[in-house]
């Protein structure tokens, strides 16, 4: 797995680590952000080094690895460590360190970000904004990781109004397919559901309008379904 180049574009991609194994080098600040951010996507482990026993000692250290699929070890990285590993984050206080680290990943075809030098390593971390299950991730390629945490904040007021037309699509995508129409009627039926108002009446907290849409546009046999579609949206 070859380093990053600044010549080539990133592929965005999300990435899925449920059940998965994962490795972080290092428990300072970074690596505990690092850390928190794993735990939310539910791998099977997360082994984690440190050679300071202190950096396992603060609150939050202490709450993190505490989690059921955390394994701590007051050691330094190895070689072996990385093998078979989804996702490796070196992100230890040496910057030698992290790029040893960088370099068995690289040898051993894992995917690594390298946090004191980003191009040794073969991904970036994204500046993530959320609400509820959407989600925006932005990068700068590593210009200004300042920007990217502005820009993420401006992307979460952007992303609050339009939740409820995720959570919507969301509910309304498996009722529509196990109708088993046509795959062009399903399309047409989304584009028509996307490109409504639906979304500025929703933001807008006028479900009355959007019922009488949704009453109008999908197939009869769904309106018995409006208040699962539409209640307690976020």
């Amino acid at each position: 797995m070859n380093a990053l180049h600044a010549s080539a574009p990133l592929y965005p991609l999300f990435l899925s680590l449920e059940g998965k194994h994962c490795l972080l080098a290092g428990l300072g600040e970074v690596g505990r952000r690092k850390l928190s951010g794993l735990l939310r996507c539910a791998p099977a482990s997360v082994l984690v080094l440190d050679t300071a026993a202190a950096a396992a000692t603060s609150p939050d250290a202490v709450s993190l690895l505490a989690h059921e699929h955390v394994r701590f070890e007051k050691r330094a990285c190895t070689p072996e460590d990385v093998q078979g590993r989804a996702l490796v984050f070196a992100a230890t206080g040496d910057a030698r360190e992290n790029a040893r680290i960088a370099a068995w990943c690289r040898e051993a075809a894992v995917p690594c970000n390298c946090v004191s030098a980003p191009e040794l390593g073969s991904f970036l971390v994204p500046a993530v904004a959320r609400h509820e299950d959407l989600a925006v991730a932005l990068s700068t390629g590593g210009a200004s990781p300042a920007l990217a945490r502005r820009w993420r904040n401006e992307l979460e007021l952007w992303l609050a109004p339009r939740a409820r037309m995720a959570c919507l699509m969301g509910r309304l995508r498996p009722l529509v397919l196990a109708l088993n129409l046509e795959t062009g009627q399903n399309a047409q039926l989304f584009r028509r559901v996307a490109a409504s108002p639906l979304q500025q009446w929703l933001g807008e907290g006028d479900f009355q309008r959007c019922r009488q849409w949704l009453l109008a546009e999908l197939p009869p046999v769904l309106h018995t379904h409006l208040a699962e579609l539409l209640d307690d949206l976020p």
